[in-house]
């Protein structure tokens, strides 16, 4: 049987083992006698079973102790050490008393004589281990006789903490998760934005399913040996994390330089650091996981820890790096006068998409009509900058140069969700594609002129004559925000159906105050939503879609 005793008694033993391990015997013994006995009761007995936390200051050493007591077997025992930070210094002494001193000093009893024999006793103070480093180690011992162990830890860089775990029970399983015979972390697929990553599965996961799970984290900087100096690393980046970072992923806890995102059962947080992002995902446990989003031609390392969820304690995978595919060259595409092109970008993840046009004229005109969200477009000549602007509606840009400039115009989307835009180009002479617009895009509708089977809409027209197509759309009151979000203003009759169609009409004004037009459409259901739309076609019967109208009947008349 085994026990750790805790008996402020064995104070005498452990002082006269501190001062004949730690310093060297001299005429003043007394003096230094009384010197570890005060150290000894600043010091800390170490607890079986359980992690303890360790604060180390810079250059002071920190002493645990615990006593083995063996009465018929010998007595096995773990001690694990895991680094937070910066790399430590750490042995274990053991004093081998005898049974009569370990069992006076039990007992508080333990006289002046007693003291003195076993400060005199050196040879039975010896070193059974030394590390140094900022890996997780442990050390597996047997205890064949009552002994007194010492552990001294000492940080030379700077202040840190550090884990300790001391356990003499090898049989009710164990606070750390384990890891297989081959911990290494396989690589099995690499992409432009994407890494997929694979690892064997902890015999802790095969037999507590409910209890373990796998977190893995990725960084630009390097691989982490533990969680605790993942979380430290994060901390002195400028930022405060959760105390574990596998397990504190409740939105409560997050700092405003976290996101957290939820998705497909897998919980990942993202922390924004100075040296980028380091982020963290926990997907139960499954041992192959593609980790999204990344960026090309980019190196990452990535961690894989299984953690028990009931102790909170975790074990780390070899971890591993791997460098993202370099993305392609987009390819270009060259414009040709007077044809238009429509572009869609896959919101911001993708990179400016680019067109190429070769003038063949001093002046060039180039139009651009938004079809759906936000497009930001960059023109070049002859490789400098000639304008840059965010795209709203329709909009003309009319450039000036040499004939045989080569102009390359780049398009992106600057929302997450996907963008379109048309594109037409032409010598600044020629009668531009789009039709001639009016100041406002705007449909108009009349409240008091609103009836149960009927509404009455207007809207502006031009100097030039142009066909104007009205189409009507009846929708429900959740269906307002999602039409309204995904119009496309680029899309023309042709994407309607015959059904919706009211009529169409010509009209035009020189004087551009009489340019309006209004028009009643009847045949309604009373207290019904109806989604109008006005289609503008010119000459060249390209058409521009007027910003669509909501518009209610009376219910009761």
């Amino acid at each position: 049987m085994s026990c750790v005793w805790f008996y402020l008694p064995l104070c005498l033993l452990a002082a006269a083992c501190l001062c004949h391990s730690l310093k060297a015997p001299t005429a003043s013994s007394q003096q230094n006698f009384k010197s570890g006995l005060f150290n000894f009761y600043h010091s800390l007995i170490l607890a079986d079973g359980k992690e303890t936390t360790v604060h180390l200051l810079k250059d002071i050493p920190k002493r645990y102790y615990f006593v083995l007591e063996e009465d018929r077997a010998p007595v096995p025992f773990t001690i694990t050490v895991t680094p937070c930070d910066v790399p430590i210094e750490w042995s274990i002494l053991v004093h081998r008393a005898s049974a009569n001193l370990l069992g006076k000093a039990a007992q508080g009893d333990l006289d002046t004589q007693d003291v003195s024999r076993i400060q005199k006793a050196t040879s039975m103070v010896t070193t059974i281990f030394s590390y140094k480093g900022n890996s997780v180690e442990t050390y597996v011992g047997m205890s064949s006789q009552s002994a007194l162990y010492i552990l001294e830890f000492l940080s030379t860089e700077r202040d840190t903490h550090i884990t300790v775990y001391l356990t003499t029970d090898t049989t009710s399983g164990h606070l750390y998760p384990e890891l297989p015979l081959d911990p290494r972390i396989d690589v099995i697929g690499i992409g432009h934005t994407t890494v997929t990553l694979t690892w064997k599965h902890s015999p802790s996961a095969l037999q507590h399913r409910d209890n373990i799970q796998y977190c893995l984290l990725v960084n630009e900087k390097h691989n982490y040996k533990s969680l605790c100096a993942a979380e430290t690393a994060i901390r002195f980046s400028g930022m405060k994390t959760p105390r574990n970072l596998a397990l504190s992923l409740s939105p409560y806890l997050l700092e405003p330089q976290q996101v957290m995102i939820l998705s497909n059962s897998e919980l990942s947080i993202i922390n924004k650091v100075h040296s980028g992002e380091v982020r963290q995902i926990c997907m139960g446990t499954k041992n192959t996981y593609t980790v999204p989003s990344l960026s090309p031609n980019t190196q990452y390392y990535f961690d894989v820890f299984v953690v028990n969820l009931l102790t909170n304690a975790s074990a780390a995978y070899t971890g591993t790096f791997a460098r993202t595919l370099e993305e392609p060259e987009p390819k270009v595409m060259k414009l040709k006068d007077g044809k238009a092109v429509q572009v869609v970008l896959e919101g911001k993840k993708q990179k400016l998409y680019s067109l190429q046009y070769q003038a063949r004229h001093k002046k060039v005109q180039f139009a651009f009509q938004l079809c759906r969200g936000q497009v930001q477009v960059d023109i070049t000549k002859n490789g400098k900058t000639v304008a840059s602007e965010n795209i709203l509606g329709l909009r003309y840009l009319s450039l000036k140069g040499k004939p045989l400039d080569v102009y390359l115009v780049q398009l992106k989307s600057t929302e997450e969700s996907s963008s379109a835009v048309k594109v037409q180009v032409s010598p600044h002479y020629h009668k531009p594609l789009f039709p001639l617009l009016p100041e406002s895009l705007k449909i108009k509708s009349f409240s008091k002129l609103r009836t149960c089977n009927s509404v009455t809409i207007a809207w502006l027209g031009t100097q030039e004559q142009s066909k104007y197509c009205v189409y009507k759309k009846r929708i429900e009151e959740d269906q307002v925000w999602m039409e309204l979000q995904n119009t496309d203003t680029c899309s023309g009759p042709e994407s309607r159906r015959k059904s919706e169609k009211v009529l169409c009409k010509y009209f035009y004004d020189i004087n551009l105050q009489r340019a309006v037009t209004t028009e009643t459409i009847k045949g309604l259901d009373a207290g019904t939503l109806y989604l109008f739309d006005i289609y503008l076609i010119g000459p060249s019967g390209i058409p521009v879609r007027y910003h669509s109208k909501v518009v209610k009947t009376r219910k009761k008349c």
